[in-house]
C-alpha cells in the first residue's frame, strides 16, 4: 500500500487592507447599493425606512434608519464581519440577504467610513469600519464607540431600529470633494435617479395592506408596479407553478395598455427613462423583492410589436444557487428547466402584446372602414398604399376634368410611394406614443366627412355604425369632436331638405 506523503499548512488569511478595498469594486451602482441596505431592513422587521442625505456640509454623507428589530451588540459584530452568512445556509422565507456582504460591500462601494448604530431592547450598540483606518493598521477590527451622541441622525432611531450612516463619499462626488455646490449638486441628482428604482424594486412590500413605507428626505415614495395591475385595460394571463427541487417558480405574463388607454405620466412613469423598448420581457422577483427586469434572457428579441409583453417570474431565496443571484441581486441566470418551460409559453406571452397593437392597425386596412391607405402583404413585403377608392379622393377626382384626373390620381401614387419608410421605423422604434396623425383644417375635415358619409350612407349602412366606423380612423379619430358636430350638421341638413 503507497503511504500518502505529509502536507504542511502555512498562515493564508488575506490582507485586510488589501480585500476591504477589493470590496468596493464588486459592481454596485447607488440603487443597487441602498437597495441592499434596504434588503436587511425588511428581514429585520421594519415597517419605515427613513433615507437621510446632507449634500451641503463640508462632511456630507448618507443615512437609512430603519424601525426594525436592530441587534445587540454581538450580533452588530456579526453582522459587520464580511462574509458574515453562508450563502449555502438555509434561510428564512423573508430573507433577503445571501452571503452576507451585503452590508458591507454596498457601503464601501460609496463610502470609506460605514457607521452602524442598533437599538434592541433600549440597548444602543455601534460599530464603525473606517477604511483609511484599515489601511493603516491593516487590521480586521472594527471601532465601537462607546459614545454615539455626536454621531450624525442617531437622534432619528426609536425604541429599536438600526442606522446605516455612510461617510467620506468619495464615490459619489463626482471628483469634486473642493467644491460643496457642484459636490451637492452631483449627489443630489444620483438620489433622485434612485428614487424610480427603490419604487420599482420595492413595489409589492410598499403595496401591501400593511405597507412598507420609504420616505427619501421626508416624503414618501409611492411603489411603482411595472404591470399596471389597477389599470382596467391590463391583461393577465393565468399564473402558472412550476415545481422544482429547491421550490416553486411561479409565472404570469401581463400586456400593458396601448398608451392610448393610460395618461401620459402613467406611460412615461412605467416605462422608465430608456422606455417601454427596453422594458419589455421578464421581471424576476426573489422574496417579491424586484431582482432583474427587462430582459428576455436570450429566448427572443426585443421589438415594437412585444414591448407591452412583461412576464412576472416569482422564486423563493432557496433556489439563489440554482438561478447564479450575485452578491449586488442585481443578476440571475435561467436554470435550463425554467427556460424549457419558458420556450414554450413565450409565444402565447407575445401575442397579447401583438393583439394589442395589431388590433389598431388592423382598423387602418379594414375595407369596412373606407381607410385613407391599404396595406399591401405579398412576395414577402409589406406596402402602404393610398386608397385612391377613397370617397374624399373620387368625389373630388368626378369634379376634374378627365384630362386632369390622370394627373390627380398620379400625384396621389407619388404620395404613397415616397412616404419615409426608414425614418417612420425609426421614429416607431424609439418613442411610438409620441407619433400623431397630422391635424386638418375645418374645410379639409369637412370635405373628408360629407365624402366618406355619403358613401356610407349609400351603402345602406345606419347612422350608429357610421359613427363607429369613422370613429376608429384618421382624420375623424383624432377630430372626433369636430366630426360628430359635421355628422350631426350634415344630418340635419338632408331632413330638412
Amino acid at each position: 500500500m503507497k503511504e500518502v506523503g505529509s502536507s504542511r499548512r502555512a498562515d493564508a488569511t488575506p490582507h485586510a487592507a488589501a480585500l476591504i478595498e477589493g470590496l468596493r469594486d464588486i459592481g454596485y451602482s447607488l440603487e443597487t447599493a441602498i437597495s441592499d441596505i434596504i434588503d436587511n431592513s425588511i428581514t429585520a422587521g421594519a415597517r419605515e425606512i427613513r433615507i437621510i442625505t446632507e449634500t451641503y456640509a463640508d462632511e456630507p454623507y448618507l443615512a437609512i434608519v430603519d424601525d426594525g428589530d436592530g441587534m445587540s451588540e454581538d450580533a452588530l459584530i456579526a453582522a459587520m464581519r464580511p462574509g458574515s452568512r453562508n450563502p449555502l445556509a438555509t434561510r428564512d422565507e423573508p430573507d433577503l440577504g445571501r452571503f452576507g456582504l451585503g452590508l458591507k460591500s454596498a457601503s464601501f462601494s460609496q463610502c470609506r467610513r460605514l457607521t452602524v448604530v442598533s437599538r434592541k431592547v433600549d440597548k444602543t450598540s455601534a460599530a464603525v469600519w473606517d477604511l483609511d483606518e484599515v489601511a493603516e493598521r491593516n487590521e480586521w477590527a472594527v471601532q465601537l464607540p462607546d459614545d454615539t451622541a455626536a454621531i450624525p441622525e442617531v437622534s432619528q432611531l426609536g425604541a429599536a431600529g438600526t442606522l446605516v450612516l455612510w461617510q467620506k463619499l468619495d464615490r459619489l462626488t463626482g471628483g469634486f470633494s473642493h467644491n460643496a455646490a457642484k459636490r451637492a449638486e452631483i449627489i443630489n441628482q444620483r438620489i433622485a435617479e434612485t428614487e424610480r428604482h427603490l419604487r420599482l424594486v420595492f413595489h409589492r412590500f410598499m403595496e401591501d395592506a400593511k405597507p412598507l413605507r420609504i420616505l427619501l428626505n421626508g416624503r414618501l415614495l409611492r411603489p411603482l408596479d411595472p404591470f399596471v395591475r389597477k389599470n382596467q385595460a391590463t391583461i393577465p394571463d393565468p399564473e402558472e407553478k412550476l415545481a422544482l427541487s429547491h421550490g416553486v417558480v411561479e409565472i404570469q405574463s401581463f400586456t400593458l395598455p396601448h398608451h392610448r388607454q393610460m395618461s401620459k405620466t402613467d406611460w412615461e412613469d412605467v416605462a422608465g427613462p430608456e422606455g417601454h423598448l427596453k422594458s419589455q420581457g421578464f421581471y424576476l422577483y426573489r422574496g417579491r423583492r424586484l431582482i432583474i427586469y427587462g430582459t428576455w434572457f436570450g429566448l427572443c428579441r426585443q421589438s415594437e410589436l412585444t414591448k407591452l409583453s412583461r412576464v412576472r417570474i416569482d422564486i423563493p431565496n432557496s433556489m439563489d444557487a440554482d438561478w447564479k443571484i450575485d452578491v449586488k441581486k442585481s443578476s440571475a441566470q435561467l436554470p435550463p428547466v425554467v427556460r424549457d418551460r419558458l420556450r414554450r409559453v413565450i409565444e402565447r406571452i407575445q401575442d397579447g402584446s401583438k393583439r394589442t397593437y395589431r388590433k389598431r392597425g388592423q382598423k387602418l386596412v379594414d375595407h369596412e372602414r373606407l381607410p385613407m391607405w391599404h396595406r399591401i402583404q405579398a412576395d414577402g413585403q409589406i406596402r402602404y398604399r393610398p386608397n385612391i377608392e377613397h370617397p374624399a379622393f373620387a368625389e373630388f377626382a368626378e369634379t376634374l376634368p378627365k384630362d386632369l384626373q390622370r394627373g390627380f390620381f398620379n400625384c396621389i401614387a407619388l404620395v404613397g410611394a415616397s412616404l419615409p419608410v426608414e425614418t417612420l421605423h425609426a421614429d416607431m422604434a424609439a418613442t411610438a406614443e409620441q407619433i400623431v396623425p397630422d391635424r386638418v383644417d375645418e374645410d379639409t375635415l369637412n370635405q373628408a366627412v360629407q365624402a366618406t358619409l355619403s358613401a356610407l350612407l349609400g351603402a345602406q349602412k345606419d347612422i350608429k355604425e357610421i359613427m363607429s366606423l369613422m370613429k376608429d380612423v384618421d382624420p375623424f379619430r383624432s377630430a372626433w369632436d369636430d366630426t360628430q358636430r359635421i355628422i350631426a350638421a350634415t344630418i340635419e341638413a338632408r331632413e330638412a331638405k
